[in-house]
């Protein structure tokens, strides 16, 4: 039989004198004694330091919009065309009366988003047009209207001299009508017409989009989520505990939910994604990707690309810019800016050059400012023209692990803000059957009295309640949504 001595590992022989050696004390730096720091108890911090501050970056959408379920695979919506009829065309000074507008293309120059055909342009014979180009507007009677090519008659001149001749420079408005007594209504050229002129029916912008699922999971064993530690944490949700899975489940949840916001700003719909396409089993481009925020209003709203930040008048000159394409859209009097840090200060100073007593400092901001008061140096809001700004810095946008990082990288490419219009707008929702009045932006997730998939929960494995054989606790995220952005042509991306 042998005898085994483990007592004598131990790092304890007796030393003459009263000290403090490493021989007369546990060796707390030996792997032999699993790793203890060392002999001498730490002064511990519990307590995580939370360097980074609150480090989710979700919440703009539901500051901006709303959410609604939806039981399809996709989600189709009409928004009215422009009311009036205007196109874009190309000039000749003269034809067979004295003058010719060849249309090109409708006043947006984006056909394809309204229906516009050249066949089917609604300027009708005898109708009063406008055109305008090269600095010259054109009073003229429409007296050809069979094709894209118009036969026009001025007024007041013997023909179109001095417009601009080039592909698509000229822009065509009707204004009216006027006819000869006794006259009917009369199909293309009124000398050879032998039917009515046809009716102008309404068109509209159909677009559609899809959802994606989006999914995440957590997983701890079933040792770890029984192992106490000395690190006190606490998450963005305001959990807290000794419990280190507490602190990872809490991070991968608040780390999903951001996921669910940047996907809806960031993601673009398939096109030429064969791998993709296979991946994830789609058959076409289409059964690919989301349209988001940013790709609806690069595709169908307005972008400023002007430079903030340089001087007053140059700033000011962009807002004037931004302005006047609104005045061209549906002129939403209040509208939100979310920009990042340097657009922002940007807008300050450029609203504090607007006060003739701001070159001091003393009244930059709160007015009136005395030395004992905290000095203001930002603007929340302001008015030009008939329009609301209200302004607020853009967490997103300025993070390094978000869209901040990305701007960085890519300075060519970067988003400084966007204007978001305020309130509602009225659209025909093609599912439900009638006109709906929704925010611009909102949220579709699918959903039944089955199944709720806006923020699905739910856990599996034999921590807790057992539900299956595995030795862990698994945590498993999942939401199926996609962005409505309705009206992009109000919205303004600021590049």
């Amino acid at each position: 039989m042998a005898i085994s001595n483990p007592g004598g590992n131990l790092n304890s022989v007796v030393a003459p004198q009263k000290q403090t050696l490493s021989s007369n004390y546990i060796d707390f730096t030996s792997t032999a004694t699993q790793g203890w720091a060392q002999q001498y108890l730490p002064d511990l911090m519990e307590k995580e330091a939370e360097v980074f501050g609150n480090r989710t970056i979700s919440g703009f959408l539901s500051q901006v919009g709303a959410e609604e379920a939806m039981t399809s695979d996709q989600v189709v919506w009409s928004e009215q065309s422009r009311l009036h009829i205007a196109v874009k065309g190309t000039v000749a000074t003269a034809g067979s009366t004295n003058g010719t507008f060849t249309v090109t293309s409708d006043i947006d120059g984006n056909d394809a988003d309204d229906g516009f055909t050249l066949a089917n342009h609604g300027v009708r014979t005898n109708d009063i047009v406008l055109i305008a180009s090269a600095g010259i507007v054109t009073q003229c009677l429409a007296v050809d209207t069979d094709t894209a090519v118009i036969q026009v008659e001025p007024y007041d001149k013997a023909d179109l001299t001095g417009h601009a001749t080039t592909a698509g420079g000229s822009t065509l408005l009707v204004i009216g009508s006027e006819y000869a007594k006794g006259v009917a209504y009369v199909d293309g050229n009124f000398a050879t017409a032998t039917s009515r002129t046809p009716a102008n029916e309404p068109s509209f912008k159909s677009f559609t989009n899809k959802p994606i699922i989006l999914k995440d999971y957590y997983e701890v064993s079933g040792s770890d989520s029984a192992a106490i530690g000395w690190v006190e944490t606490t998450s963005e949700e305001g959990q807290s505990g000794y419990l280190w899975y507490l602190k990872a489940e809490a991070d991968t949840r608040a780390r999903f939910t951001d996921y669910l916001e940047m996907a809806m700003l960031e993601s673009v719909k398939g096109s030429n994604s064969t791998v993709v396409d296979t991946s994830l089993g789609a058959s076409a481009d289409s059964g690919v990707g989301t349209e988001g925020l940013f790709e609806a209003v690069t595709n169908r709203g307005n972008i400023t690309t002007g430079v903030t930040g340089v001087n007053c008048a140059t700033d000011l000159a962009e807002f004037d810019a931004i302005l006047a394409e609104f005045d061209n859209q549906g002129a939403i009097e209040e509208n939100m800016l979310f920009v990042n840090r340097a657009t922002s200060l940007a807008v300050d100073d450029m609203l504090a050059c607007m006060n003739s007593y701001g070159s001091g400092g003393t009244s930059y901001g709160v007015f009136n400012n005395s030395e004992d008061m905290a000095l203001n140096l930002g603007f929340s809001g302001f008015r030009r023209g008939s329009y609301d700004f209200y302004k607020s810095d853009w967490k997103y946008l300025n993070q390094k692990d978000g869209r901040g990082g990305i701007n960085t990288a890519a300075t060519s490419a970067a988003t400084r803000g966007i204007i978001i219009p305020a309130g509602v707008s009225s659209v025909y929702d093609q599912m439900m059957g009638k006109n709906m009045k929704r925010p611009f932006l909102h949220v579709r997730y699918r959903a039944s009295q089955t199944d709720n998939r806006r923020l699905k929960t739910w856990v599996t494995g034999s921590v807790g309640a057992a539900t299956s054989a595995l030795d862990a606790m698994q945590i498993h995220m999942l939401s199926e949504r996609c962005l409505i952005t309705q009206g992009a042509n109000n919205f303004m991306l600021m590049k």
